[in-house]
């Protein structure tokens, strides 16, 4: 059964979340919500890890919960889940789309497919900011501002935007690498 569920919730996702991967996050926090599978926590490192492997996040992602959840059949379902509605999609547009390609209708679908899918991008940026670097738990629990903010999240933040900007030659998967090596270091795991 569990199989199943893993196959229908990353099924959804999958059929969704148009805009690539990060597209997926809000998918994954109503799936965190609703299976409590995993935690929104667990979920920022996810996506941490799933940013710096290689492959596409989303499918990342749904592979690590799949294998969390129901061992390596547990992987193979969720990612052949996420999958699955973008190969259907994509081999009916092959089918169809050269018999419309001039449709006005069909160009206004596309078209429309942009906003939807910056908010959904700019919706999960928004939901990682807030859980790396707003602490709302310990403020609530403290009632101290000072708690409010993640201050070693903070300063990494701005190490890493002022290092992009004076080194901006240097390949990004070094900033990935020193940005794991400081996560480790630092203890950032479970923020």
């Amino acid at each position: 059964m569990i199989y199943l569920r893993l196959f229908y919730e990353f099924f959804k996702a999958g059929l969704f979340s148009i805009g690539g991967g990060l597209a997926t996050l809000p998918f994954l926090y109503d799936i965190s919500d609703t299976t409590g599978w995993f935690t929104h926590g667990q979920l920022a490192d996810m996506l941490a890890i799933s940013e710096s492997t290689p492959g596409p996040i989303g499918i990342n992602m749904a592979t690590y919960v799949g294998f969390t959840t129901g061992g390596i059949p547990g992987a193979v379902i969720a990612t052949v889940g996420i999958i699955t509605p973008s190969i259907i999609v994509i081999l009916l547009i092959a089918k169809f789309l050269q018999a419309f390609r001039d449709n006005k209708y069909v160009k206004g679908a596309f078209y429309g497919l942009r906003p939807a899918s910056t908010g959904l991008i700019t919706a999960a940026g928004f939901s990682v900011v807030m859980i790396s670097l707003v602490q709302l738990d310990l403020f609530r629990a403290s009632g101290s501002i000072l708690d409010l903010l993640n201050w070693k999240g903070l300063l990494l933040a701005a190490v890493i935007f002022v290092s992009t900007r004076l080194f901006k030659k240097l390949h990004p998967a070094v900033f990935i690498g020193a940005s794991a090596v400081a996560g480790i270091l630092f203890k950032f795991a479970g923020v």
